[in-house]
């Protein structure tokens, strides 16, 4: 098996798609919720975790599952082709519900269906990428996620001032046009190392927690609590633009476009960065950065945080916030992008679905947790959206201990490719 840049980033169209569905519906479905269905905080914060809890109980099953399934397309495109056109034709009528029945029919099949295909396309990437390519491979994909997200964030900024529907109809278009790709492109290996039983989910995750080696249970526990930071901010970021900052709407979803700038163009160094030092040192770093400026722009006042310091083409006014979204957006592609990978490697192919599976679990648990328990503090502090950027670096910091009791992860140098030699 050899590393294919090219390969890698067709494959990356498939993340690419899922970024643009999961940017603007964090962007905009909130805003839905409070000014056309006038829901209170706490209730948008669980509204915004049932994509979660769909993910927990169909991503880990279904990353298993594909494991263990044989077709002649392989284990991982059949569940891309059933899911994903259902996704982007869920995702265009959500825009077009007037009553809020409707508009949980809308968005419960659009999480349900993303969930079938989400674990299978993240799949792919280890099924098609040598151990030491793996965090490379992870920045290839995660910086065509973060182009969707820019694509979502300030194409979907723009559309939605033209009509509040454009930026899911543009995602549903960018889905089907990415399964395509995925269809012609990307072909699957065909021959996998026999294993003596079929790979389980919960067996694998009892082994890991019996292991006398802590590791693989402390980078889950950490996925969990990092997690558990940043999609809280996340789920809240543009209600926290209007509310505590004073900003419009579609500003709101621009400035988090500023933050995915910065993950983008630092997403291949970040794995990189990981081949070079380490994951474990990549990541670390990566908390400790992220939690000082989620702490400085607590502290800092809204009128310093949108003071204008200039106007660059496609990214618009730059006020002092976005720097910090920038320099926050870099030290979350240290962290996000050499994270799969440190997971994928504790275990061998016939487990990467599995152990993809185990990833999303751990990263899901933390978003259902995330904003429902920033929800209940931003109504428990009487609306203040700025106490989230004094909770996330409590759970970054908890984060950062379970690392330091990592120690197997790292990539496998070359030594599959002797073997086969």
């Amino acid at each position: 098996m050899k590393f294919n840049y090219g390969r890698i980033f067709l494959l990356g169209f498939g993340f690419f798609g899922v970024s643009v569905v999961w940017g603007v519906y964090n962007a905009f479905v909130p805003l839905f919720l409070a000014d056309k269905f006038h829901l209170a905080p706490a209730i948008i914060g669980f509204f915004m975790t049932l994509d979660n809890i769909a993910a927990l109980f169909i991503q880990p099953p279904v990353g298993s599952w594909s494991d263990r399934l044989h077709t002649p397309l392989g284990r991982r495109l059949p569940f891309i082709l059933i899911g994903a056109p259902i996704s982007a034709l869920a995702f265009g009528f959500i825009p077009l519900t007037a009553v809020l029945p409707l508009f949980v029919a809308c968005t419960s099949t659009l999480l349900l269906s993303m969930a079938f295909w989400r674990t299978p396309v993240i799949a792919l990437m280890p099924d098609i990428t040598p151990s030491p390519n793996r965090s490379v491979a992870n920045g290839i994909i995660n910086l065509m996620g973060g182009i969707g997200a820019i694509v979502s964030f300030l194409g979907g900024a723009s559309l939605y001032r033209l009509n509040h529907a454009f930026p899911f109809w543009m995602g549903s278009i960018l889905v089907i046009l990415a399964t395509v790709l995925l269809l012609i492109f990307i072909q699957e290996p065909r021959e996998y190392a026999p294993s003596e039983e079929q790979p389980n989910l919960f067996k694998s995750l009892k082994e890991l927690i019996q292991d006398r080696d802590k590791s693989g249970i402390r980078i889950l526990l950490a996925i969990f609590f990092w997690f558990v930071g940043y999609s809280a901010i996340e789920a809240f970021f543009t209600l926290y633009a209007v509310n505590h900052l004073g900003v419009a709407e579609a500003d709101g979803a621009r400035l988090l476009g500023h933050l995915s700038l910065l993950f983008v163009i630092f997403a291949l160094p970040a794995g990189m960065i990981g081949a070079r030092i380490g994951r474990r040192k990549t990541i670390s770093t990566g908390i400790i950065i992220l939690s000082l400026v989620m702490l400085v722009m607590y502290f800092t006042s809204p009128a310093v945080l949108t003071t204008v310091l200039g106007k660059l083409p496609v990214l618009g006014t730059i006020p002092v916030i976005s720097l910090f979204l920038m320099l926050a957006g870099a030290a979350w592609a240290l962290i996000n992008i050499n994270s799969l990978p440190m997971v994928v490697d504790m275990t061998d192919n016939a487990r990467l679905g599995t152990y993809t599976g185990l990833y999303y679990l751990f990263s899901t648990l933390s978003a259902i947790v995330g904003p429902n328990l920033n929800g209940v503090i931003i109504q428990l502090t009487n609306r203040n959206y700025n106490s989230i950027m004094m909770v996330a670096p409590i759970f970054m910091a908890i984060a950062l201990v379970m690392m330091l009791g990592v120690h197997r992860g790292e990539a496998h140098a070359l030594m599959p490719a002797r073997e086969e030699g």
